[in-house]
C-alpha cells in the first residue's frame, strides 16, 4: 500500500465529508478510496473515521492525526516546489468558482491573460450565484461579492463594486421617470434579488449628502442569479439595482438607462477567498495575484 497515497485520501475523506466525494475529487473509484482507509486504519490499529450510510465522521483519533497528516502533505508540496520550477512556473488543476456576472463581464474576457502568464494551469471554472462549500466541494478558491459570512476562511479583498439603478426605456415609457427614490414605492415595480444561500431579499438603497432612504418597492419578480435579474430589466420588467460593471454596457447602448443619478447606490467588497487548511500553491497564489491585479485595473471597479 502507497503510505503518501493513503494519507492524501484520508484527508479529502475528511474534508469532502464522504467517500464519494472524495473518490469524485481525486478521480479514484470509490472502492479503491474505501480499501486504502480501512488499510490505513489497520496498520494504524486505531478507528479514524466513524460511517453510516449517510455520514462520515472523525473519531479524535482520526482528528489528531488529520492535523498532522495536513501539516506533512502541505510540507511535501513545499519540498516539490521548492527543488523544481514549480514557483516560477505554476501547473496542474485548479478550481476556481465565481459569481456569474463577475465571470462573464471581468474574469472570462481577460483570461487570455492568465493564459499567457501561466500556460501550465488547467482551469476549471465553476460559474454560479449558488455559495459552495469549498471544503467538500474540493475547491481551491472563490471570488465572490458582498460580506464574508464564513470567518473560518481566510480572505483577500481585491476590490469594491458600484451599484446603479437602471430601467429599461420601454418600462420608463410605461412607468415614467422616477424623480426621488420614494418614487419606486408608488406607480412602479422593482426586480428585486435575493440571496441564494438564505433566501433573503436585498432591498434597494439610496445615499445622498449624507442621507440614507431604503426602499423595499413592489415587486412582482425576484431573482437570486445576476445575469437572469439583467436579463428581467432588458426585458422592461422593472426597476433594479445592478452592478455598474454589469450595466454600463447596456447603458453605452441604451438598452438600459441609469436612474436617479444624483443618488448614490450600494457599494459591495469583493474577495478572493480560500480554505485556511488547504496550503497556499503555487497556482492559487497565482490565480490570487491575477486576480487582485485584474480588479485594480478595471475601470468599473472601485480600488478597495
Amino acid at each position: 500500500m502507497d503510505q503518501l497515497q493513503s494519507m492524501r485520501m484520508f484527508a479529502r475523506v475528511v474534508e469532502a465529508g464522504s467517500f464519494t466525494k472524495a473518490a469524485e475529487s481525486l478521480d479514484a473509484p470509490k472502492a479503491t478510496v474505501t480499501k486504502q482507509i480501512q488499510h490505513l486504519e489497520a496498520r494504524l490499529r486505531v478507528k479514524l473515521l466513524n460511517r453510516t450510510t449517510r455520514l462520515v465522521t472523525v473519531t479524535p483519533d482520526g482528528a489528531a492525526y488529520y492535523e498532522r497528516t495536513i501539516r506533512l502533505l502541505n510540507d511535501l508540496d513545499d519540498i516539490e516546489a521548492s527543488v523544481s520550477n514549480a514557483q516560477a512556473n505554476p501547473k496542474g488543476r485548479l478550481r476556481v468558482d465565481i459569481g456569474a456576472s463577475v465571470a462573464q463581464r471581468i474574469v472570462i474576457p481577460a483570461l487570455h491573460t492568465f493564459y499567457a502568464r501561466y500556460p501550465d494551469i488547467q482551469l476549471d471554472l465553476g460559474v454560479g450565484d449558488k455559495p459552495v462549500d469549498l471544503i467538500s466541494d474540493n475547491i481551491d478558491c472563490v471570488v465572490r461579492g458582498g460580506e464574508l459570512t464564513e470567518q473560518s476562511l481566510v480572505a483577500r479583498r481585491i476590490g469594491t463594486l458600484g451599484f446603479v439603478t437602471v430601467a429599461a426605456p420601454a418600462y420608463i415609457a410605461r412607468h415614467g421617470m422616477p424623480a426621488h427614490p420614494r418614487d419606486l414605492d408608488q406607480g412602479h415595480r422593482t426586480i428585486n434579488f435575493f440571496s441564494a444561500r438564505s433566501g433573503r431579499q436585498f432591498g434597494h438603497h439610496f445615499w445622498r449628502d449624507g442621507e440614507h432612504i431604503a426602499v423595499e418597492g413592489r415587486y412582482q419578480l425576484a431573482l437570486n442569479e445576476s445575469n437572469a435579474h439583467v436579463t428581467a430589466l432588458l426585458a422592461g420588467l422593472g426597476v433594479a439595482q445592478t452592478a455598474s460593471f454589469d450595466a454600463q454596457p447596456y447603458i453605452d447602448s441604451g438598452a438600459l438607462v441609469r436612474l436617479l443619478p444624483d443618488w448614490q447606490g450600494p457599494t459591495v467588497p469583493v474577495h478572493v477567498v480560500y480554505p485556511p487548511n488547504r496550503h497556499l500553491s503555487a497556482k492559487v497564489r497565482a490565480f490570487v495575484d491575477w486576480s487582485a491585479d485584474l480588479f485594480a485595473r478595471h475601470p468599473l471597479v472601485q480600488r478597495q
